[in-house]
């Protein structure tokens, strides 16, 4: 492992993060004062360019601009995500949102637990999972009472808390490709390193060009939809640029406790329907239909799956809601259609209470939370390809049961799907499941007052980055219910369901860290020993 590799990537990551941190101080002196955006924005800023300075300058070579080789970007990846995560959550710390070092009378204690909650928080934003803490137990801002909590938080702290899950979303390394394939012509080996199996194509012959083409179309769509919710849905600017920056990424943070419910509004509703559908596929085919390659698009095989199991799972809702008695047809129709696309594409906006629905209703959101949208998108899960694929391997297992000697490929789109990467997917979904079972055994110790439901359905939330889980920790109520030991976990779990578990899991492997030593062959030492002899025979 070239440790002055990591120092360059996680060096230029931090002097990058600066910049959205003073952009956000700018904007909080206007909306809120100067003193909350020097408090909260401009010191961490100052850390993070500091920081990011330093490691470029002492820990790197001047031959460092070398070509990354995919172990190092496994590992950049990996520890790209929590150094992010702690400088995003400074701002929620000093800044007021949780009891913080700045926070008058406060207890020792009381800052501790306000430091976890804030690196959740933050996390929850990066991983762009969209689970909560804030709460009248939690922040200094929210005053006993009905008064709305989440929308009682400084406005420049709402601001950035949207700003982190959108730059979540498309992925902090995304954008790290175009600066790292100059300076370190390695920009598709990150990419492979966050988007693990078959989910990366090029859009153009450069890496760089692909990362600018998305992020282009991240942009343009992010924009309309501010442009539809201002203008259609008649929100406030404030209220359109933070639904806008959580939509596209899948996120799910709401300036208001009720989320999407608090506007009551059927246009609102739509609206997000639409990009949070179009967030979950595959940014690829977005962009064919961009060119107007409507049928190479529509022949997609995981596109065609993605619609279809989102219209199997509203209608099983629909009518459970419908037999419920206690909805209209217009009512079911509404409801079930946003939760289904919201918890599909594990965005995790809320429009209704799903906690009361039926037991079946449950049992459809618990297995679109482990599903997910598709490969190449901005949703989290398990992705539709890697699910459909691995169908097609056990299909394929019981056929040789019954016809032991007839061969069949596993084909995707027509293309036959190499052995290497059917081995990682059922690797991925091993690991998926080894970890779901320990982290559901861990909480369950240290969570005992709560329900098994609850317990499985956070786990399930984290690792697909969804948001709302089911039991006590549903759509209207916050996390912050939990202890501070099942916080960490609960943020980890969503690291790992971020990077998709295998390049975390590749960081906490052995060899990852082992120095390397040039080994010499026969041949290279035979050359050795000739080139000495002589040396000593002149001497």
């Amino acid at each position: 492992m070239r440790t002055d590799v990591l120092s360059m990537i996680l060096g230029w990551t931090l002097i990058a993060l600066s910049l959205p941190l003073a952009a956000s101080g700018i904007a909080t002196a206007f909306l809120d004062s100067i003193e909350l955006a020097l408090i909260s924005f401009a010191v961490p800023s100052i850390i993070s360019l500091i920081l990011g300075i330093t490691m470029l300058t002492l820990w790197t070579r001047t031959n460092t601009s070398e070509r990354l080789r995919d172990k190092e970007a496994f590992a950049a990846v990996a520890l790209v995500w929590p150094l992010a995560v702690f400088i995003g959550c400074l701002p929620f710390w000093f800044g007021g949102m949780f009891v913080g070092p700045f926070t008058e009378g406060a207890a020792l204690v009381d800052i501790a637990r306000g430091g976890i909650n804030s690196w959740f928080e933050s996390m929850s934003g990066f991983t762009t999972t969209g689970a909560t803490v804030i709460s009248h137990n939690m922040s200094p801002n929210c005053v006993p009472g009905p008064m709305d909590c989440i929308n009682s938080q400084p406005r420049g702290l709402l601001l950035w808390r949207s700003m982190i899950q959108w730059f979540g979303g498309m992925g902090i390394i995304m954008l790290g490709m175009m600066l790292l394939s100059r300076v370190m012509g390695g920009g598709m080996a990150l990419a492979r390193a966050e988007l693990t199996g078959t989910s990366l194509s090029r859009l153009r012959p450069k890496i760089k060009q692909t990362a600018l083409a998305l992020w282009g179309l991240y942009v343009v769509l992010t924009i309309i939809e501010f442009l539809m919710l201002k203008f259609i849905g008649q929100m406030s600017y404030f209220d359109a640029v933070n639904h806008a920056l959580t939509t596209l990424p899948t996120g799910g943070f709401s300036t208001y406790d009720a989320s999407i419910g608090h506007f009551d509004s059927v246009a609102v509703e739509l609206i997000i329907i639409l990009f949070m559908f179009l967030a979950g596929v595959n940014f690829t085919l977005l962009w064919m239909f961009r060119d107007g390659q409507f049928k190479k698009a529509l022949r997609d095989e995981e596109l065609r799956y993605y619609v279809f199991y989102i219209l199997i799972a509203l209608v099983v809702v629909f009518i459970a809601l419908l037999m419920s008695g206690d909805y209209s047809s217009s009512e079911a129709f509404r409801d079930s259609l946003f939760q289904v696309v919201s918890i599909a594409t594990s965005t995790g906006y809320g429009s209704a209470d799903y906690i009361p629905w039926p037991v079946a209703t449950h049992v459809v959101i618990f297995m679109l939370m482990i599903i997910g949208a598709s490969a190449g998108s901005t949703g989290g899960g398990l992705k539709m390809l890697r699910v459909t694929l691995a169908f097609k391997v056990a299909m394929r297992e019981l056929v040789r049961i019954a016809q032991p000697r007839r061969v069949d490929r596993i084909r995707m789109n027509g293309a036959v799907v190499e052995r290497q990467q059917l081995g990682l997917i059922v690797g991925m979904l091993f690991v998926w499941i080894g970890l779901f079972g320990i982290s559901t055994l861990i909480l369950a110790i240290i969570m005992p007052e709560h329900s098994f439901e609850s317990i499985v359905s956070i786990v399930a939330s984290s690792l697909g980055n969804t948001g709302p889980a089911l039991g006590e920790f549903g759509p209207t109520n916050t996390w912050s219910g939990m202890n501070s030991g099942a916080l960490v976990i609960t943020s980890i779990l969503m690291w790992f369901g971020r990077l998709e578990l295998l390049t975390a899991v590749i960081l906490l492997h052995p060899r990852t860290w082992k120095k390397e030593e040039k080994v010499l062959t026969e041949r290279s030492a035979v050359a050795l020993w000739r080139r000495m002899i002589p040396t000593k025979e002149k001497e």
